[in-house]
Formats: structure tokens, C-alpha cells, sequence
């Protein structure tokens, strides 16, 4: 188990304990948000004063897998 992992798990906790169709979208945009906040790192582009957020998509998959190993 990763701290990574765990904050992710806890972000859907309060949401999983209510089914209804909406909420399952809550839970998605809410997951994601917290894999986006915990994963995302700046690249400087080459014109100057802009950057670029970027996530690696292997990492998110290493996540899944932690998510999944809890």
C-alpha cells in the first residue's frame, strides 16, 4: 500500500456510500481530480514564460495497480 494510493482510495470514500447515478459521476471527476493533483508536474516550453502540465501516463497505470493492491 502507497500513500499515493490510499489519498485516492479516501477521496471516493464519502462518495461510494451513495449508489445513485449521479453520484457515480461525482466519484469519477473526483478520483481523477485527486490522481491530477497528486501526479502533475510543470514542463517549460520553449517560449518563454509558458508551461505545460503534464502527467505520465505510466505512473497513472502503477497507481491502478497500487489502488488495486490495497
Amino acid at each position: 500500500m502507497t500513500i499515493r494510493a490510499e489519498k485516492i482510495v479516501n477521496a471516493t470514500l464519502e462518495l461510494t456510500l451513495r449508489p445513485k447515478s449521479e453520484d457515480r459521476k461525482k466519484i469519477v471527476a473526483c478520483v481523477l481530480r485527486e490522481v491530477v493533483d497528486l501526479l502533475q508536474y510543470y514542463q517549460f516550453c520553449e517560449e518563454e514564460g509558458v508551461e505545460d502540465m503534464v502527467l505520465d501516463a505510466r505512473v497513472i497505470l502503477d497507481v491502478a495497480d497500487e489502488v488495486e493492491a490495497l
